[in-house]
């Protein structure tokens, strides 16, 4: 390191003091006491040289820290311009959905989303920034802003009242996306998934929607991966568990034909409701008869209608069920079993768990 101003000023000093005190005295006694002061002289020079040293250098490593700290902010704020910059890249983008196709000029700063699967999507792929306004049940993740927007009952003025740039639909009464278009503010209608390609292929199209690409391929990835896991640790019998699925106390289920069957078709399971679904719909309603004479080693319900294992096993004649003689009811979490989203893993997770419980001679 380069001396400074101060510390050249004080050597100079030192080296001055030394050469006087060398021209001066002649004797022993004098010369040793002259060389003791000068000795103690010199110490503390060189130490007041060594402190202002000292001092230089803490200076020059705080100069130094703070243009670190400098460098880090401006590499942060290139880093988000970067992104911005990137985000902004491949507009306009025309998405095609339920409602048909809509074409988005810029990236959206505003989304409104009155869909909670549709909230999960955006968060997972990083749009939740972007996200400025959730309908009343988007409950997940926590930071997602939820309102009291309603997305069973959208309101044009309440949502133009949001100022949005981009709105998400689960489903179009008719009036809600063409009154938007109206005063300019496109519109994504994404309705259930039927299987797990339309999951997919959602959160890839909101990833082209919002400028997050990449981000939403990576959580596809994700999902498949996880799908693979949970799949693999599931051992395939000759005889395959028998699992109902119910929706409420009124035995409406869900056959393979809906979203809910096609993950439980990946485990492997026999789903009781498909016999009983004639038309395809997806969720036939069955018959407590039914239900006996089908023997489910598995019924899984939901967190959301109201009763508990207990009351499903106090129903009349459902002792003698498999699942409800071997304690094979499980309550699972509402919105997991009910949304398309990233946490469908989850909910095969629970699934996959509990068929490991049922005894093989079931």
């Amino acid at each position: 390191m380069r001396p400074t101003k101060m510390t050249k000023t004080l050597l100079a000093m030192l080296f001055a003091f030394a050469l006087v005190a060398a021209a001066c005295g002649s004797d022993a006694a004098d010369d040793a006491a002259d060389d003791a002061g000068a000795d103690s002289a010199a110490t503390d020079t060189t130490d007041a040289a060594d402190d202002a040293a000292g001092d230089d250098d803490a200076m020059e490593d705080s100069d130094e820290e703070a243009m670190e700290d400098d460098a880090s902010d401006d590499e942060a704020m290139e880093d988000e311009a970067m992104e911005d910059d990137a985000m902004a890249e491949g507009f306009p983008v025309t998405i095609a959905h339920d409602g048909g196709e809509t074409t988005i000029e810029a990236a959206p700063s505003r989304i409104v989303s009155l869909s909670p699967t549709a909230t999960e999507m955006l968060f997972a792929i990083g749009a939740g920034d972007q996200v400025v306004a959730a309908d009343s049940f988007s409950n997940y993740p926590a930071e997602a802003p939820t309102t009291e927007l309603s997305g069973f009952e959208p309101s044009l003025e309440a949502i133009a009242a949001e100022d949005p740039d981009l709105v998400v639909l689960s489903f179009d009464t008719g009036e809600i996306a063409s009154g938007l278009a109206d005063i300019g503010v496109p519109t994504l209608v994404f309705g259930s998934a039927f299987s797990i390609d339309d999951v997919y292929r959602q959160i890839a199209e909101f990833g082209i929607a919002t400028g997050h690409i990449d981000e939403a391929a990576a959580v596809n990835a994700e999902i498949r991966t996880g799908i693979d896991e949970v799949v693999s640790s599931v051992e395939l019998s000759d005889t395959p568990v028998r699992v109902y699925h119910e929706l409420d106390d009124t035995f409406y289920s869900a056959s393979s034909n809906s979203f809910i069957g096609a993950l439980y078709a990946l485990l492997g399971v026999e789903n009781i409701a498909d016999e009983a679904d004639t038309d395809g719909f997806g969720f036939p309603q069955l018959s407590p008869e039914y239900l006996l004479e089908a023997d489910p080693e598995v019924i899984i319900f939901t967190d959301q209608v109201g009763y508990s294992a207990d009351d499903i096993a106090a129903r009349p004649g459902w002792d003698a069920i498999t699942a409800v003689a071997n304690g094979n009811v499980v309550q699972v979490n509402a919105d997991v079993a009910s949304r398309w989203g990233p946490r469908i893993v989850e909910f095969l997770e629970t699934v996959a768990a509990e068929l490991t419980k049922v005894p093989a001679s079931s």
